[in-house]
């Protein structure tokens, strides 16, 4: 049958894909993160974002494992470093670790990433070089700074990922557990009833816990360097 209106599309119509790339790759699996969490990040959501398929990204990225470090740090690149040359080193420190705190908290996969993955490039070794810097400003000596950097940030991630955590299960599940230390039996429980209180103080604005917890490392690293 010979249909005179029938319309023909040329292929050659359609816009033309970017190039696939690791940067394009990397760039997909950090926006899919952001949107569905860790879940979004598999090698087959990724090519199918990119309309195409998971053996062409292996030409660019190892596996899952290699396409999460770069990812994360990726997301290092967002990081704005605070101008904090006039304070203490200790001060300096901190500023890096709650801006690498907040970046890991406002992007919740990167939280849970971070935890298992060693990050591969130039913004993850500037991280680790800024906090190095404090550190040796403290009069912090080769071994005890490079190990402190490790224990850092493993602190900060697990801290981020604990605020994330609580914020996806909702303020009952929290309510809920703080009921359960709040009403712990002082005969069966007499440590937790002595500190019932104090368990779920400090998480104030002015990150009170989360200074305390760095203040701790810093003087067992302080401790074991002299």
């Amino acid at each position: 049958m010979n249909n005179s209106n029938r319309r023909m599309i040329s292929r050659r119509s359609r816009p033309a894909k970017e190039p696939l790339s690791r940067e394009l790759i990397v760039k997909t699996a950090y926006e899919l993160l952001k949107e569905q969490g860790i879940e979004g990040m598999s090698m087959r959501k990724v090519a199918k974002a990119l309309d195409t398929g998971p053996a062409s990204l292996y030409v660019y990225v190892n596996n899952v494992q290699e396409l999460s470090a770069f990812v994360l740090d990726y997301g290092l690149g967002q990081m704005v470093y605070p101008d904090s040359e006039d304070g203490t080193w200790k001060e300096q420190l901190f500023d890096i670790l709650h801006t690498y705190f907040l970046l890991l908290f406002e992007k919740p996969g990167l939280a849970e990433i971070s935890l298992s993955t060693i990050p591969q490039g130039t913004n993850f070794l500037q991280l680790t070089e800024r906090i190095l810097a404090a550190l040796h400003e403290g009069g912090i000596k080769s071994t005890s700074a490079a190990w402190g950097v490790d224990l850092l940030l493993l602190y900060v991630s697990s801290v981020a990922y604990e605020k994330v955590s609580w914020k996806k299960q909702g303020s009952s599940q929290i309510s809920d557990t703080k009921k359960a230390f709040l009403q712990a039996d002082k005969t069966q429980f007499p440590f937790i009833h002595r500190v019932k209180e104090e368990m779920f103080a400090g998480d104030t604005v002015s990150m009170e816990r989360f200074r305390w917890g760095i203040d701790v490392i810093l003087y067992g690293i302080q401790q074991e360097d002299n």
